[in-house]
C-alpha cells in the first residue's frame, strides 16, 4: 500500500517537504508515526512522542487511531498559534 506523507513548518525544515512510502501492512496514523520515529534521526527527533504534533488524513484533521488507506495523504505539523 502506497501513502504520501507531507511535513509542515518546523518538521519541513528537518525532514523536507514529504515522502512516499510503500507499507507492507495496514497502519494507523499513530503506527505510521512510530514507524517513522524508529528510522532514527532526523525522524526520531522531529516526530518524537514528547512533541506536540497534529496530523491530517486526506486534508482533514484526524486522531492517531485513523486507519490509513491506499493512496492516502498524511500530513504532520506542529500546533499553530496566532495573534
Amino acid at each position: 500500500m502506497q501513502i504520501h506523507i507531507k511535513y509542515f513548518a518546523s518538521l519541513r525544515e528537518s525532514l523536507g517537504a514529504g515522502e512516499t512510502l510503500v507499507l507492507d501492512a495496514p497502519l494507523t496514523v499513530g503506527q505510521l508515526r512510530d514507524q517513522l520515529i524508529a528510522r532514527g534521526e532526523p525522524h526520531a527527533g522531529a516526530l518524537a512522542r514528547g512533541r506536540a504534533l497534529r496530523a491530517a488524513f486526506n486534508q482533514t484533521m484526524c486522531a492517531e487511531t485513523t486507519a490509513l488507506t491506499p493512496g492516502a495523504e498524511v500530513a504532520f505539523f506542529p500546533p499553530v498559534t496566532g495573534g
